[in-house]
């Protein structure tokens, strides 16, 4: 009997071995570092209708954040057939590959155009489509002014409501363009102050939607021919979203002058 006892309790023994060793092998499978790869371009526009952000790459982990059709976030990496990602509202994660289309950047002196809706949705654009609503422009320069005033053309004849200046982007937006000359880069996410959201945040500029445009051009009807040539920088131009704007234009850089477009929906 006691032979039998020993046999039995060593039986036991191996098969408690190996579920532990199969247990921690499939732990070690599940949990494993994934391999993470750099990608060309930074920002992305989504094709999707809704595109969940999830906490990681693959639909078993939850959804921490949604994005809407046409709007642009910044792309840090690619894992298997998914991006990691930043979205507005300072969420990062990862979304599905074949629901981005990569923006890259243009060779003449455009930036990719960056947009996006923060958790309080959108509003619909204000004011009359005529030059009435073009108030608060006193303290523009006249590069500025030319500036403003063109991109609003382009929204009346598109049917849009003229964009209106808000003091504080408009602080915002000649700091940024500022920053660009002075620190000689040309990028949406500032060394010194972030992203575009970062930095309104930092302002205390209250928004619902928000976006940026930024070029580089000789001549002030340039840089808006540029953008409205380009499918990102137009979107945000003629985004019914937005409703007030902040344009700022220094000149400097290898461009003879920078411009920055900020955008917001109230």
């Amino acid at each position: 009997m006691k032979v039998i006892k020993i046999k039995k309790s060593s039986i036991l023994k191996i098969l408690l071995l190996l579920v532990f060793t199969f247990t921690i092998t499939k732990l070690t499978t599940s949990f494993g570092m994934q391999h993470y790869y750099n990608v060309d371009f930074s920002t992305g526009l989504v094709t999707a209708s809704v595109l969940n952000v999830r906490s990681g790459p693959g639909t078993n982990y939850p959804v921490v954040a949604k994005v809407k059709k046409n709007e642009y976030i910044r792309v840090f990496a690619g894992v298997g057939t998914w991006y990691i990602v930043q979205v507005e509202g300072d969420y990062v994660g990862a979304v599905s590959q074949q629901y981005v289309k990569a923006i890259y950047p243009s060779t003449g002196g455009i930036g990719n155009s960056t947009g996006g809706n923060s958790s309080g949705g959108t509003s619909s654009g204000g004011g009359s489509t005529g030059g009435s609503s073009n108030t608060n422009t006193t303290s523009l320069t006249a590069d500025e002014l030319e500036v403003f005033n063109l991109i609003n053309q382009q929204r009346n004849q598109n049917g849009l409501a003229s964009l209106k200046i808000d003091p504080e982007v408009q602080n915002v937006a000649r700091i940024k363009a500022q920053d660009m000359v002075n620190n000689n880069y040309f990028s949406h996410t500032s060394p010194t102050y972030g992203s575009p959201f970062d930095m309104l945040k930092s302002f205390k500029v209250s928004y619902k939607t928000a976006g940026e445009n930024i070029a580089g051009n000789s001549s002030n009807s340039g840089a808006v021919t540029a953008w409205m040539n380009s499918s990102g920088h137009r979107a945000n131009i003629l985004n019914s979203s937005f409703n007030y704007t902040g344009i700022g234009v220094v000149r400097g850089s290898q461009y003879g002058k920078i411009f920055v477009q900020m955008f917001i929906g109230k």
